[in-house]
């Protein structure tokens, strides 16, 4: 007596992944559409020969929709929107592989892997120049206002000039990179009267200066390992004469005298003296003809 068995597959393996825990370091300025797990990394096997089904989450608040697979039967790992390194530098993805349809009925057997990503921060950003202000929530800009200073005429200064609001100063707003910055003068020098020091953004000068004509130095930033990385900051300087002397008043006490029932805005008279308005003079000894 021949028998013939035939042998019904159960359902009864889960899909199973080689790796079920990845870790993959990915740079902020990754293109979109970018793959960033392979799909043959991430493929689960499963003993029953099920067709595989995919979904991928996050378990991290507010890093929805960065990663994304590409189909629910590939499972490969792509950027779907672009990184801020500000707004995050890590999440957990989890990939689940089921042997039935998510809308299925039928029982499911389900394996899970899990994705960490690193999210490392690229040299994206130009040098700002502080002290600035940061015009949006996400802090990716920060606007300087101009530097000022002045220095007197015919007269030679050897220390660093002292600016409004501050010593001219930038960073590399990437702090993980934090590259080194040099400075420059690329414009408004003329005669080549004021230099900088090339490490410490100090302006000093080079000669006298014979005019009173203001100076509008424009001065650039550059990071050392990308020369493309640079910014330019208005340094105004202002050339004055010397003040030895503080003003004076030519009298200690002035006395005045009003009438009633003036207008406002009448004048007020020297006491003693109705007829003459009361003037109240200063005098400096820096300017004796004016």
């Amino acid at each position: 007596l021949e028998i013939l068995v035939t042998i019904l597959n159960e359902n009864d393996n889960s899909p199973v992944f080689a790796q079920p825990n990845l870790t993959r370091d990915v740079p902020e300025d990754t293109k979109v559409d970018t793959a960033i797990v392979a799909r043959e990394e991430v493929s689960a096997s499963d003993a029953d020969l099920d067709t595989i089904y995919y979904e991928l989450t996050t378990t991290v608040q507010d890093t929805d929709g960065y990663f994304a697979i590409r189909g629910v039967n590939n499972p490969e790992i792509y950027l779907q929107k672009a990184l801020d390194y500000d707004k995050f530098n890590s999440t957990t993805l989890l990939l689940y592989a089921r042997d039935r349809p998510v809308t299925s009925s039928d029982p499911t057997n389900t394996g899970t892997a899990t994705i960490t990503i690193t999210i490392q921060q690229s040299d994206t950003r130009a040098p700002w120049f502080l002290p600035c202000t940061r015009i949006h929530s996400d802090s990716s800009v920060c606007i300087s206002s101009p530097y000022s200073g002045r220095v007197n005429i015919s007269e030679m200064s050897t220390d660093p000039l002292l600016l409004e609001p501050g010593p001219i100063y930038a960073v590399d707003p990437d702090y993980t990179i934090r590259d080194r910055i040099v400075y420059s003068i690329v414009g408004g020098n003329t005669g080549e009267v004021f230099s900088v020091d090339a490490d410490t953004g100090n302006l000093t000068m080079n000669k006298i200066v014979t005019s009173p004509d203001s100076f509008l130095l424009q001065v650039m930033a550059t990071q050392v390992n990308n020369i493309r990385k640079y910014s330019v900051a208005t340094v105004e300087i202002k050339v004055i004469s010397k003040s030895n002397f503080p003003p004076y008043f030519e009298k200690g006490v002035y006395n005045g005298m009003v009438f009633v029932g003036l207008p406002q805005r009448s004048f007020v008279y020297q006491a003693g003296d109705p007829s003459t308005p009361l003037v109240i003079t200063a005098m400096d000894q820096d300017f004796p003809d004016v």
